[in-house]
């Protein structure tokens, strides 16, 4: 299976292309340019790097979010006019879970996190559960030190293996140090994260946990402004 990965969530933002679980070519989003004008050329070069079309790729993976809202709606719309053009299925995959699942620990328990701005992370909890990871209630976006908090209250007297691409998010914060008590660390997860996707989208792809182009749908978390403040205006 040739899968096409993408995440532009943030801007570390990477595409990679996958033979199954290999990957064959990266990405990576190293500029100041808009995602707008540099996702099309970036994938031309990585499927141009192993002499492949895109009529060749079989599955697209992209991150949904949470993220920036424009960075997912340019990844978003992008793999949605893909999916109609070649008719290829696409797999929808939580940013939070692809950090969860790259966390070398062995804790029954995994807090995934990133930067939210505005002094917040997104954040979620998972438990292995039987070779996979199940999410304990939803992704949340939320001050660091009460994510620290929820989780620790969550997890109970079990220990907690922490991965982030901004560990400092909580590592720096006061409720942190009950955590410190407890030897748990905070991982420094790789920010280049489409290989990673593609595997997961691979795994997913053979679970047939696929969608379309129709019910492809942003995971944002939370409003965006734009969307706030549209609901606001259409109260006056």
């Amino acid at each position: 299976m040739i899968l096409l990965a993408l995440d532009t969530c943030d801007p570390r933002g990477s595409v990679a292309l996958l033979r199954d679980h290999d990957t064959l070519s990266v990405g990576v989003h190293n500029t100041s340019k808009d995602y707008s004008i540099w996702l099309l050329p970036t994938v031309d070069e990585i499927l141009g790097a192993v002499a492949l079309k895109m009529t060749d790729v079989d599955t697209y993976a992209v991150a949904a979010g949470p993220g920036s809202f424009t960075g997912v709606r340019v990844g978003l719309t992008t793999v949605k006019a893909w999916a109609e053009v070649y008719r290829r299925p696409v797999v929808s995959i939580s940013r939070l879970e692809v950090l969860a699942t790259e966390a070398t620990a062995t804790e029954p328990l995994i807090a995934a996190f990133a930067d939210a701005q505005r002094q917040q992370v997104f954040g979620a909890l998972y438990r292995h559960d039987e070779g996979k990871l199940q999410r304990i209630e939803e992704e949340m976006v939320i001050a660091p030190d009460k994510f620290v908090i929820w989780a620790g209250e969550k997890a109970g007297g079990n220990r907690i293996h922490w991965i982030s691409t901004e560990p400092e998010c909580v590592s720096q914060t006061e409720a942190w140090a009950r955590r410190r008590e407890m030897n748990e660390t905070v991982e420094a997860a790789n920010p280049i994260l489409a290989p990673a996707i593609g595997r997961l989208g691979y795994q997913f792809a053979l679970e047939n946990r696929l969608t379309d182009a129709l019910s492809l749908d942003a995971n944002y978390v939370r409003r965006s402004d734009a969307e706030i403040l549209w609901k606001g205006s259409q109260r006056t």
